[in-house]
C-alpha cells in the first residue's frame, strides 16, 4: 500500500488525517513497520522490546465486519516476530468501538492524559493509554 493510499484512508477515518508526507517519512524510518489489507493499514513503531501502534484505519464502509480485529492480529503478530514483548497504544476514549476492539484483544488500560484529544465542536476528551503482552506467535 502506497503512502498517497494510506493517506485517503486515514483521512477518511480521522479528522485529522496524515498526509502523504507525513506517512512516507514514519515508512522511511528503520522502526517503522506496516502491516496492511484491502480494508486498512496499521503502523507500529518496533524499538525491541517494545512497540508502539502509531495508528490503525480500517475504510468505514468496512467496519463492524471483523477486518479491525483481523488487522490487530496481524499487527500484534508482526510486533512480536520484530522482537517487540510488549506494545503500547494510546486511543481516545470518545472511540469506543476501538477500546472496545483492543480491550477484546487484551489490551489493559495504563494510564489517561486528561483533555488530550480536541474536537471539531471545541471539546475535548481523554487519550486512553493501553499495553499488552506480546509472545512469539501472538
Amino acid at each position: 500500500m502506497t503512502p498517497s493510499q494510506m493517506a485517503r484512508i486515514h483521512a477518511a477515518c480521522f479528522a485529522r488525517g496524515w498526509s502523504s508526507a507525513e506517512l512516507e517519512t514514519l515508512l522511511a524510518k528503520p522502526t517503522t513497520r506496516a502491516v496492511a489489507s484491502d480494508h486498512g493499514f496499521a503502523l507500529l513503531q518496533v524499538i525491541a522490546p517494545e512497540a508502539e501502534l502509531l495508528t490503525i484505519a480500517i475504510l468505514p464502509a468496512d467496519r463492524r465486519k471483523g477486518h479491525g480485529r483481523a488487522l490487530l492480529n496481524q499487527t500484534l503478530q508482526a510486533a512480536a516476530a520484530a522482537g517487540a514483548e510488549t506494545l503500547f497504544l494510546e486511543v481516545d476514549a470518545a472511540n469506543q468501538a476501538a477500546c472496545a476492539l483492543y480491550l477484546a484483544a487484551g489490551f489493559i488500560q495504563t494510564g489517561t492524559r486528561r483533555n488530550y484529544y480536541p474536537h471539531d465542536d471545541g471539546g475535548r476528551s481523554d487519550a486512553i493509554l493501553m499495553s499488552r503482552a506480546l509472545e512469539p506467535g501472538t
